[in-house]
C-alpha cells in the first residue's frame, strides 16, 4: 500500500530512516534535519515531476490502524527529463531490514511501473543503483532492467528498462490486487 508522505505524520519516520548510514549510502542521500525533511517532502509533494509514496506493509495496517507502523520503505519516480516526457527514473527501498527479501520491494517496484505506466504514460524507466547494492541490481535485473551506463565516480550502475506491449500485459497479470483509491 502507498501513500503521500505528505497527507501524514510518516515525515518523521521517514527522517529516522535516513539517518542510517548505510541507507544514506545505498540511496545516496544526504542527512538532513527533521525541518529540512519536512521542507523537502513539502516539495516534492508539490512538485509534479516527483511522484514519491511510502509503503505501508497493509497487513501490519489492519492489524494495528497505526500508520507510523506499517511503514517499511518508499517508491519514487522521477520525471526529469523534459525532452523525454514518457522517460522517468525509478526508485524503490525497503527500510525496514526486518522487511527485506520477503518479495516487497518486488511488489512494490511492480506497482509502482504499473502506476507509471498507466497514469502517466511512461514507458522507460531509469534505475541508478549503487555498485555494492546488489539486492536492487538483482531485483531490477529480473525484472527487465538491462545495464546501460556503470559511473566509476559515483559508484553507480544505470539501469534501463523499456515496456512493450506484452510487458504491459504480463505487469497487469503480476499486479492483480492494484488498484488507486482515495486514503484518508
Amino acid at each position: 500500500m502507498f501513500v503521500y508522505i505528505e497527507t501524514s505524520p510518516n515525515c518523521r519516520g521517514y527522517h529516522v530512516w535516513m539517518q542510517n548510514p548505510e541507507l544514506l549510502e545505498l540511496t545516496a542521500s544526504e542527512p538532513l534535519t527533521l525541518k529540512q525533511e519536512y521542507e523537502m517532502q513539502q516539495s516534492w509533494f508539490q512538485d509534479e515531476d516527483k511522484c514519491t509514496f511510502i509503503i505501508l506493509d497493509k497487513k501490519i495496517l489492519e492489524d494495528t490502524k497505526n500508520e507510523i507502523d506499517s511503514m517499511i520503505g518508499d517508491v519514487n519516480l522521477y520525471l526529469n527529463d523534459p525532452d523525454d516526457i514518457h522517460g522517468a527514473e525509478i526508485e524503490v527501498m525497503i527500510a525496514d531490514p526486518s522487511h527485506r527479501s520477503k518479495g516487497k520491494g518486488k511488489e512494490a517496484l511492480l506497482f509502482m511501473l504499473r502506476y507509471g505506466t498507466e497514469a502517466l504514460s511512461i514507458t522507460k524507466f531509469t534505475a541508478k543503483i549503487k555498485m555494492k547494492n546488489n539486492t536492487s541490481l538483482k531485483l531490477f535485473s529480473n525484472i527487465g532492467f538491462a545495464e546501460v551506463n556503470r559511473s566509476e565516480v559515483f559508484l553507480e550502475i544505470e539501469m534501463v528498462f523499456e515496456s512493450s506491449k506484452k510487458w504491459r500485459d504480463e505487469l497487469i497479470s503480476k499486479t492483480q490486487m492494484y488498484k488507486i483509491e482515495n486514503y484518508i
